[in-house]
């Protein structure tokens, strides 16, 4: 068990720091082909949507083709909401093993925060909430085949991309 929690741990880590340093085909390389990628709305105070299919949500790709078009769009610069890039760090903690079958799948809950900056506006905020992980076994690998981010500060003073949660 606290070898399949270190593995996930560092399939997270390496997540943050690939979107930091903006290692797009590193970062895609990490999801599979059919993974999920949700960032549900709140819709009460209480409450997030639960269908992403049919209730509205921040970021959904039902699939990795999705992520590779966002990042398409990131790289060429013709991205109104990207451009400038924004500039992150990410920071991932308390990270837990929450379930596995087997030695081919696990889940995982992790607590996060990411510090952005603007350098077009000159200002920084900071998004945080939690992540619910799936990974999937693929060889030696593990992959992300699932994963459902919790914005908790869903007040969002402009756009938030992949890259910023």
């Amino acid at each position: 068990m606290a070898d399949s929690l270190e593995i996930g741990r560092d399939v997270l880590v390496r997540e943050a720091v690939y979107l930091d340093e903006q290692r797009w085909d590193e970062w895609l390389a990490l999801f599979t082909e059919d993974c999920e990628y949700w960032v549900p709305a709140w819709r009460t105070e209480d409450e997030l949507t639960s269908d992403p299919q049919a209730e509205i949500s921040h970021i959904y790709y039902a699939n990795r083709a999705g992520l590779e078009d966002r990042v398409v769009r990131i790289r060429s610069r013709r991205s109104p909401a990207s451009m400038p890039l924004r500039r992150t760090t990410h920071i991932v903690g308390n990270v837990l093993l929450t379930g596995a079958e087997g030695k081919s799948l696990m889940r995982l809950r992790s607590s996060w925060t990411s510090h952005v900056f603007d350098p077009h506006h000159k200002k920084t905020g900071i998004f945080f909430g939690h992540a619910h992980y799936e990974l999937r076994r693929k060889g030696k690998s593990w992959l992300i085949a699932k994963k459902k981010t919790v914005l908790q500060n869903d007040y969002l003073p402009s756009m938030v991309d992949i890259y910023c949660i």
